[in-house]
């Protein structure tokens, strides 16, 4: 038996608008920890990672471990029939093939219940390690969605650099440039109204605005919203969902066009035939050791990979870990280097 009850309903109503437009299908995990949500948009650039931890529902019941998978379109639709304030309650189980959400308003003197039907969805636990980062900038998300606004009105891409000096947006196009500057800024009435940046090391990385202003629609979540940078890592744009967990997107630095740099490397595949099949050139991640390595095909009947240096290439053995669900690599030996230019 399923029965999450969230009194703040608006939460998961906010969290579907902000990315049924990224993702059309996905499966919502509930455990005895709470809820969880993993999962990719279509085109494989941008995953995103949602968390709600069971203590902060009024009442969480899950008797074992549930897996969902529904349309994103549809649960917006049926979310959008519920009050601001209403209280939303999920109800499942192991057997029926639907989830029931049931609305109703804080005085309860209305409820109304509605059921969709569920999917069955074949998806990759993505396993998204967590990692050190060289810069976090905490700032207010609606002057962060403001500025990616702001700046696609002239370019595609904006240039995230922190220095001492604090966080710089950049952005160049066919009618000029345009750069926007926040220092650090702690001296205000409102935390939420406070630029904080944490840096051990000056970053500069280049990001699509077009997956930025998407993440911007997540703004409703939460005052603040935390940047985390490291030069080669994806950026980690978060929003905390009213200190009962948060809400994570992922983008991966842009990089010039005849530089072979990283795609997002965090897929954890769940059988070696499976990355083996994945096209040439296609990012994968093996090991948190190894970052970004670069899967290239097979020659000599081995996997050839690039790993660490861009321009380095490895021929690979690989050994499959069950329990850690990760692939890992038991050997390595240099592979001759062919230079992906023209």
């Amino acid at each position: 038996m399923l029965e999450p009850r969230l009194v703040q309903g608006s939460i998961l109503k906010k969290v579907i608008e902000s990315i049924k437009d990224l993702v059309n299908d996905a499966n919502f995990d509930f455990s005895s920890s709470g809820l969880s949500l993993q999962s990719m948009d279509s085109s494989h650039i941008a995953p995103m990672a949602l968390l709600l931890k069971s203590e902060g529902f009024e009442h969480y019941r899950c008797d074992r471990n549930t897996s969902m998978g529904m349309n994103l379109g549809n649960m917006s639709k049926m979310l959008k029939c519920a009050g601001n304030d209403d209280i939303l309650t999920i109800k499942g189980d192991d057997v029926s093939d639907t989830v029931t959400f049931m609305f109703e308003s804080p005085t309860q003197d209305k409820i109304a219940d509605f059921e969709m039907k569920l999917m069955d969805i074949d998806s990759e636990h993505l396993g998204i390690p967590e990692a050190e980062y060289h810069a976090i900038v905490k700032m207010p998300s609606a002057e962060f969605a403001r500025i990616c606004k702001d700046l696609a009105s002239i370019g595609d891409t904006v240039v995230i650099s922190v220095t001492k000096e604090g966080v710089k947006f950049s952005t160049r196009g066919d009618i000029g440039t345009a750069n926007i500057v926040l220092r650090q800024n702690t001296t205000v009435d409102k935390p939420e109204d406070a630029t904080v940046i944490e840096m051990n090391e000056p970053v500069s990385m280049t990001f699509a605005l077009r997956y930025m202003n998407t993440f911007t629609k997540a703004t409703p979540l939460s005052n603040t919203v935390i940047i985390s940078l490291s030069p080669d890592l994806p950026v980690v744009v978060e929003y905390k969902t009213a200190e009962m967990g948060y809400f994570r997107f992922y983008s991966t630095p842009k990089m010039e066009e005849d530089e072979p740099g990283p795609e997002l490397s965090n897929y954890l595949f769940p059988n070696l035939n499976h990355f083996l099949n994945r096209p040439r050139k296609e990012p994968v991640y093996v090991s948190s050791i190894f970052k970004f390595p670069w899967y290239h095909g097979i020659e000599d009947g081995c996997p050839v990979l690039s790993v660490g240096e861009r321009n380095t290439r490895y021929k690979a053995t690989f050994s499959w870990e069950i329990s850690d669900s990760l692939l890992s690599l038991s050997s390595l030996s240099p592979w001759r280097w062919r230079s992906h230019r023209k």
